[in-house]
């Protein structure tokens, strides 16, 4: 059985190395590897661009992140020296009333400087968020004519 099967099997193998594939099959199995490989170099291609419009995305929140953290530092430091300040010429008033004027008048400069601050970070927020979704536009745009291109 086994003698039978070996040389079954050396014929098939025999027969193999002769036979012809049909030149259409071979044509449209060279085509088809043709169109694989184009369909894939332009895919990987639109696959690299939108790894970089990503990261512009991302280097874009994060530069607009950083603004507003160095501004909410910059705040924050400005407010603790005034406080200073008016504590250290509160501990120097002689009187009652010049105290009472002192803390009135630091109250009002902190309230003035409290709205300015406030209205300065939402006009830088809304200005990133804008900077910020404008990039993510435009890299969909792209990407999508990208995609279109290639179909």
């Amino acid at each position: 059985m086994n003698d039978q099967f070996t040389r079954q099997a050396q014929e098939m193998f025999a027969a193999a190395k002769d036979a012809r594939i049909p030149e259409n099959i071979q044509a449209i199995a060279e085509d088809g590897v043709a169109k694989t490989r184009e369909a894939f170099d332009k895919l990987q291609t639109v696959s690299k661009d939108g790894v970089k419009t990503m990261e512009n995305v991302m280097l874009t929140a994060q530069a607009g992140a950083r603004t507003i953290g160095e501004k909410v530092l910059r705040n924050v430091e400005i407010n603790t020296e005034a406080a200073f300040d008016a504590a250290e010429a509160i501990a120097k008033a002689k009187t009652v009333p010049e105290v009472l004027k002192l803390q009135t008048s630091y109250v009002q400069q902190q309230l003035t400087a409290s709205a300015n601050q406030t209205k300065e970070l939402f006009e830088l927020s809304a200005k990133i968020a804008q900077q910020t979704f404008e990039t993510m536009n435009a890299a969909a745009t792209k990407t999508f004519e990208q995609l279109k291109k290639s179909a």
